[in-house]
């Protein structure tokens, strides 16, 4: 496995405030950061990353998200609701169409299918996907994905609402899937679970992604990266991953850094 390149920190704090790193999927909201959400992001600043987008996983969560962006310039917020709460959808969307329209806030989502042990049954679930593509083709925002043994349905729902932008965050499928998200014009988003995956198809989809398609994001306070595994992850820590895929896929980190940082700003239209 590839080994961190020792002189990221210091070439990531240097560059300009454009180029720096962007975490387009933490929880910075969530209660594991309570009193600490200034510490975190100073942390992220000293590590290169200039802006961070906390997504929201259902509707009261996403108030909290939505509340946080508010409160810090360079905090941007993603309503949604995950496959897990699904069930509160269609009484919630009112709130969450009300959310959507906040300012710093730049993205529906996390939303999509789960079939890894969920509680709420595949069709509460894609009733609560559909119901928040229709949110995003009102209000013209992008959407943040969740999708896990799901890709086949996913798919199929997807295809009925033709050119929504978007991105497949936490992406852990091989090429063939990469392949299909591709086609249809959406980012990808990798996060800590690269640093630790054992070679195959998923570092092979990681090696293949086009940059211009990459995302970096954290999905703290989950899923550290090596080295910092079993630890609380942070937004700073995506300099990890941001050094490990320099190495697997054999670009420059500056390359690697201020490409993701454009794609992250065409994608979310992060502004002032």
């Amino acid at each position: 496995m590839p080994a961190a390149q020792p002189d990221i920190l210091p070439r990531l704090r240097t560059a300009p405030p454009g180029d720096r790193l962007v975490d387009t999927h933490a929880h910075l909201h969530f209660p594991a950061y309570a009193g600490k959400v200034d510490h975190v992001l100073m942390a992220a600043t000293e590590a290169g990353v200039g802006t961070v987008l906390t997504v929201g996983v259902n509707t009261e969560d996403s108030r909290r998200a939505a509340d946080l962006a508010a409160a810090y310039a360079d905090v941007w917020a993603a309503v949604g609701i995950h496959p897990h709460d699904a069930g509160e959808a269609e009484q919630g969307m009112g709130y969450l169409r009300d959310l959507a329209g906040r300012r710093k806030v730049v993205a529906i989502g996390e939303c999509g299918l789960d079939y890894f042990r969920s509680t709420t049954s595949p069709e509460e679930q894609e009733t609560a996907l559909r119901l928040q593509l229709g949110l995003a083709q009102e209000k013209g925002l992008p959407l943040i994905f969740h999708v896990r043994d799901a890709f086949d349905q996913f798919f199929k729902v997807l295809d009925d609402y033709p050119g929504l932008p978007g991105v497949v965050h936490s992406f852990t499928a091989g090429p063939a899937e990469l392949e299909a998200v591709l086609e249809r014009g959406w980012y990808v988003a990798l996060n800590g679970i690269v640093t630790f995956a054992k070679p195959g198809p998923q570092l092979d989809a990681a090696r293949s992604l086009p940059l211009d398609r990459l995302l970096l994001e954290t999905d703290c306070p989950f899923l550290s990266p090596v080295p910092h595994r079993g630890k609380q992850n942070e937004p700073a820590r995506v300099a990890d991953i941001a050094a490990f895929l320099s190495d697997l896929r054999r670009e420059p980190i500056s390359a690697l850094a201020n490409a993701t940082s454009r794609n992250a700003a065409r994608l979310f239209k992060f502004s002032p």
